[in-house]
């Protein structure tokens, strides 16, 4: 009966998508088929093949690593600072400055902006779509939003509202390299590393539906930029460190100030419901108005509240927020719910996201920025849809 609901729930998904759609007769529905078929094909072989769950024991085994190392970096500096348990900002936010400077070092030795195009090139072909939406596609699964658009802003201006639509989109489904062992640090990795791929295809295959690319072949070249860090190695590792102590910083202000605001309107919320003899809060509220989408992702009726309040948090926060929310949660969930929720945890699909998406686009082309005012409600929309996608469809295999 599961396996019947999350189908229906895919279907609800990708209906909504159509629904959402600017342009019915300009979808290429071959292209989503095939887009759909192949993350069917990456949920079932990381979930349930051999090869596929030793691949993923490999790069968490990797990241552990790498966390170890990191770690040794933190308490070199903090060595002398009396913790007890965990403590978020050691062994979750000042990870990020190692992991900013890796990615720094693989993108000034020219290892990623290959790979990238190299992946991306083989996603065109594969998919039927335009170079510049395959590429950005895949550098959004290692560079976070602002990063994946500055790739192609020699482009920008070439792109129609389309064409942004859909670059908009895969970066707002993405989650920036240099984060990911901080989720990894609070959510089951195998769960954070099988979004990325999966993100990757439903962000194109959603985007696809609602604002549908048709590009002539002789239209269809790309002109990337590196973004190479520095001009030395050494310059490079050193600008990774400020720029993921900088990212560190952000997500350290955000998080207090949201927390503190979400903790601020539960209370608020409760007394007035006191008030009239209810034992509720905004979070439980927001639980109640999106169980049916958790029910049709298939996660069980009993933990559809919760499922739907940590839902409502990434939506109306961020996704950190909502991470720290359901760790607290997850020993008393089965796993299945787990698995889903934290799939569908694994993007910058929230409110704040599309003004980092206008602030990046207005900063880069006036024009674009103007253009992607327009279809503001419908990203926030079709990056929601994506994050259901990818995470019904995990919930099938796992």
């Amino acid at each position: 009966m599961a396996y019947l609901i999350a189908i229906v729930g895919i279907i609800v998904t990708l209906g909504l998508g159509y629904l959402l759609s600017t342009d019915r007769q300009g979808i290429k529905f071959k292209s989503i088929i095939i887009m759909l078929v192949s993350n069917f094909f990456t949920a079932w072989f990381m979930f349930t093949t051999t090869i596929g769950k030793k691949i993923i024991d490999f790069f968490t085994l990797a990241f552990d690593k790498l966390i170890e190392f990191g770690t040794a970096g933190v308490n070199f500096v903090f060595g002398g600072i009396e913790t007890t348990g965990f403590v978020f900002m050691f062994n979750v936010l000042l990870i990020i400055v190692f992991f900013s400077t890796l990615l720094a070092i693989f993108n000034y030795t020219k290892i990623l902006p290959y790979t990238i195009k190299l992946v991306g090139g083989a996603l065109a072909k594969l998919t039927g779509l335009p170079k510049i939406e395959s590429f950005n596609a895949v550098n959004s699964i290692f560079f976070g939003t602002s990063e994946a658009l500055l790739a192609i802003k020699t482009q920008l201006d070439n792109l129609d509202k389309n064409r942004l639509y859909v670059v908009s989109a895969s970066a707002m489904n993405s989650v920036a390299a240099s984060i990911i062992a901080s989720y990894m640090a609070l959510l089951p990795p195998k769960y954070v590393l099988a979004a990325l791929p999966l993100n990757m295809f439903s962000a194109l295959i959603i985007s696809s539906l609602v604002m549908p690319v048709n590009v002539p072949k002789d239209e269809d070249v790309i002109e990337i930029k590196d973004g190479a860090y520095g001009d030395s190695f050494f310059e490079a590792m050193v600008d990774g460190a400020l720029d993921g102590l900088k990212i560190a910083g952000n997500v350290a202000g955000i998080l207090i100030a949201f927390i503190a605001t979400m903790g601020l309107a539960n209370y608020l919320v409760a007394e007035l419901a006191g008030l009239f003899g209810y034992d509720t809060n905004l979070q439980m509220l927001i639980g109640y108005l999106l169980s049916p989408f958790a029910f049709l992702m298939g996660i069980p009726a009993s933990e559809i509240v919760q499922a739907g309040s940590i839902m409502g948090t990434k939506l109306i926060l961020n996704e950190f927020v909502a991470i720290l929310d359901f760790n607290t949660m997850i020993p008393d969930l089965t796993e299945k719910t787990i698995g889903i929720i934290s799939v569908f945890l694994i993007s910058f699909a929230n409110f704040s996201t599309v003004g980092q998406i206008s602030g990046t686009l207005k900063a880069l082309s006036a024009k674009q920025a103007k253009v992607a005012s327009g279809f503001s409600v419908r990203l926030l929309i079709g990056a929601t849809l994506t994050s259901m996608l990818s995470a019904t469809i995990a919930g099938l295999f796992i």
